[in-house]
């Protein structure tokens, strides 16, 4: 019996189960992962709209963290939403002492779907240039880089945070280039991955699906540009597997 590699979610619960860490899971599932999960934010939402977020204590995150490091090999972690930027730090140092290799995928959202505002950017842009060095993976949507420096332009953004740490640029929210994702690498390279299925609709936690996808399968031992095309072909087939906002895991 093949044994599957051990990957981590550190998100928020969605009770509707298309965003956040049931989601994650149902993906690691999916793609072959056991999939481990420490909660961050017990929200009242459904695919269609967000009511209420309730953040959960950071002891009792680094705790839950801690008790799964002591007992399982886990070298690859996907983080969804968070408090603020200094719970992030906390949590990716906190992480990094417990494994020194493992390699973060971070999807920094910013906003529901349904418009809901997690935080502010209230970070120091020295706390920031911190948190881009420790991570191995962004996956922001085009509304969220251009939130991150306001006073640069999107490629300027783009040149300064792949120069710390590999980008990967969603283009869900990208007008006049919908579904056409970019990965630029930290060694200076870029590359385009075009839409394939013409089939899709509309999906509440898109985002959070693709970027769980992709660190499944860098847990599988894929490289990153192989892991991003593969996530990618991933959601597209969640994408299409109903005309509803929730998505499907088996097709």
């Amino acid at each position: 019996m093949q044994t599957r590699p051990n990957v981590l979610t550190i998100a928020g619960f969605d009770p509707s189960s298309g965003a956040g860490l049931t989601a994650d899971i149902k993906t690691f599932e999916a793609l072959k992962c056991y999939g481990f999960a420490v909660c961050t934010a017990n929200t009242i939402q459904s695919d269609t709209s967000f009511e209420e977020c309730y953040w959960i204590d950071i002891g009792i995150i680094k705790n839950q963290i801690k008790i799964l490091f002591k007992n399982f090999e886990i070298d690859y972690v996907k983080i969804g939403i968070i408090q603020n930027w200094k719970v992030l730090h906390d949590i990716i140092d906190f992480l990094l002492e417990k494994n020194s290799n493992v390699k973060i995928v971070l999807d920094p959202v910013l906003k529901s779907s349904s418009d809901f505002d997690f935080h502010k950017l209230s970070l120091g842009e020295n706390e920031f240039e911190e948190v881009l060095n420790k991570i191995y993976l962004l996956t922001p949507n085009y509304n969220e880089i251009k939130a991150f420096y306001p006073d640069k332009t999107i490629e300027e953004t783009i040149k300064h945070i792949s120069s710390k740490t590999n980008v990967f640029l969603k283009g869900g929210h990208r007008e006049g280039m919908l579904g056409k994702d970019e990965l630029f690498t930290k060694e200076g390279t870029s590359f385009r991955l075009n839409p394939k299925n013409k089939n899709i609709t509309e999906k509440h936690g898109s985002g959070c699906v693709l970027s769980s996808s992709i660190t499944a399968y860098l847990s599988q031992g894929f490289p990153l540009l192989k892991s991003c095309y593969r996530g990618k072909r991933y959601i597209e087939k969640v994408l299409s597997s109903n005309t509803s906002l929730l998505g499907y895991h088996k097709f």
